[in-house]
């Protein structure tokens, strides 16, 4: 169970730090040149009008990933409840986005499952430790 458990603390927090890397791309380089090729925004007036609707979209990935890393934290401090529950929160809510995006946005259907990899590992190694429980 362990095991699992620090497979799902370790995947959290690699989940985490992609969610912090977009929080860069998307609060502080949205109208960028590179930026704008990773979200295929064609134009620069079209990053300047979404500017705005990405670096709050920025803080809601930041947040996400402060809430997966935290609780892979805790859970290695030996506060085990409250680290699952943090990582369990924050990966399924990332996975949840992910999906979102990959159902209704076939065009970034690429850019859903990059997002959605590495907090779907944390959801199935928390799963497993739940079922050797």
């Amino acid at each position: 169970m362990f095991i699992a458990l620090n497979i799902a603390a370790v995947f959290a927090l690699l989940a985490g730090c992609l969610h912090g890397y977009i929080f860069i791309l998307e609060s502080w380089h949205w109208t960028e040149p590179q930026t704008r090729a990773v979200f295929s925004i064609s134009s620069e007036q079209e990053a300047e009008n979404t500017k705005e609707m990405a670096f709050n979209q920025g803080f809601y990935n930041m947040f996400l990933g402060i809430m997966a890393m935290a609780g892979a934290i805790v859970f290695w401090c030996g506060a085990h409840t409250v680290g699952v529950t943090l990582m369990t929160a924050g990966t399924a809510s990332m996975f949840g986005a992910a999906t979102v995006l990959f159902a209704g946005s076939p065009d970034k259907r690429s850019a859903a499952i990059k997002q959605g990899a590495l907090p779907l590992v944390a959801l199935v190694a928390l799963a497993v430790a739940w079922a050797l429980a």
